[in-house]
């Protein structure tokens, strides 16, 4: 028998931008099921004159071909962390403020729901727009879409300033830090418990390890006005054989968040000076962003949502950007401190701001 048509969840985007996030939030698009949230995206946009739609996967591109002198790449992306009891989505207001509650809603679903509604309703905007929404960006970066679009067509990378409409609370944040992940490993000589000074204890020879991180003092570094800090921590450790066995090998996995002053290579000689006694193996690298603020269009959007630029501590996709020669910066609603927690929440004051700010600046001639 053919198989059963698959049902296309409707989208509104002719809904407030509030509505139309809590309509996204409570379509399941966990990392590698973003399906049917792309195809709602692609749908919802099939009546949209003014924009070509491009699908890679589960990666949707709307684009503007207007002939205007200057291009901007708005993206967003799609999939959101496994869900915790937080879906479907609910309004409620704490301390007099207006929430919507739910997976999603900060990290990144307000910002989708901003962007679309914009790249349905502004027809004829002041620049060029690339608007792209992209899967797997929750998991390991060989997954990424927005990196699988770089290498499928990169001629859709084409511009002269990048959005990334992660949480910011609807301020402009600059670059990112990059991000550095490795293996410390020590090496010892099994033996019987009882008797332990036959053998070598590998967790033991960790020691001054634990010491070098639990005293380390974490740089704050000025990059083209922006203030970034580092940070250096253990995020995991594991040895041993058995509990009457002294362990022959033990590994702590650390975390290194380097300032966008620093490349990924000068970040794992930085490792080397401080744990080169010991085996290190390089885990994941994402190269940092520096702000980028001083390209024209940076200031221009910068002066027109107001605020003062802060650096972006965690690391984003603004990178991917900066790496092929675009400005990018990180704006959308939403606070950080809530990305990925169980009572995810966003006012919903932020994501109108975050819509009219966009809104007014696309729209209007500098």
């Amino acid at each position: 028998m053919p198989d059963a048509p698959t049902t296309i969840i409707p989208l509104d985007l002719g809904a407030s931008s509030v509505e139309l996030t809590r309509q996204l939030v409570d379509i399941h698009s966990v990392s590698g099921d973003e399906g049917p949230l792309a195809d709602a995206i692609v749908r919802s946009l099939a009546d949209a004159r003014h924009l070509e739609i491009i699908r890679d996967g589960d990666t949707v591109v709307a684009r503007t071909n207007l002939g205007r002198d200057q291009r901007v790449v708005i993206a967003g992306h799609i999939d959101v962390v496994p869900e915790n009891d937080n879906v479907p989505s609910r309004y409620e207001t704490e301390d007099g403020a207006d929430y919507l509650w739910g997976r999603g809603t900060v990290d990144m679903k307000a910002g989708v729901a901003v962007q679309l509604k914009l790249a349905a309703e502004l027809t004829a905007p002041r620049v060029d727009i690339t608007w792209m929404w992209y899967d797997h960006e929750e998991v390991s970066a060989a997954l990424n879409g927005l990196g699988r679009l770089a290498a499928n067509r990169p001629d859709l990378f084409v511009g002269d300033f990048s959005i990334l409409g992660e949480p910011s609370n609807s301020q402009v944040e600059g670059g990112c830090n990059g991000n550095l992940r490795i293996e410390v490993r020590a090496f010892g000589k099994r033996s019987h418990s009882a008797r332990g000074w036959v053998g070598s204890n590998a967790i033991h020879t960790l020691a001054p390890v634990l010491d070098t991180l639990a005293a380390y003092q974490a740089r704050e570094v000025e990059v083209d006005s922006l203030v970034y800090r580092e940070g250096l921590n253990a995020v995991g450790i594991s040895g041993g054989v058995a509990g009457n066995v002294i362990p022959d090998e033990a590994m702590v996995h650390i975390n290194y968040r380097f300032a966008p002053s620093r490349s990924g290579d000068e970040a794992i000689a930085h490792m080397h000076e401080l744990f080169g006694d010991y085996e290190i193996t390089v885990v994941d690298l994402a190269e940092g962003a520096r702000p980028g603020l001083d390209a024209p269009l940076a200031q221009e959007f910068l002066a027109a949502v107001g605020g003062e630029a802060k650096p972006k501590y965690g690391w984003t996709d603004v990178a991917r950007f900066s790496a092929l020669g675009i400005p990018s910066v990180n704006f959308g609603p939403g606070d950080p401190m809530k990305a990925h927690a169980d009572d995810e929440r966003v006012l919903l004051s932020q994501i109108t701001s975050c819509e009219q700010a966009l809104r007014v600046w696309l729209s209007e001639s500098p």
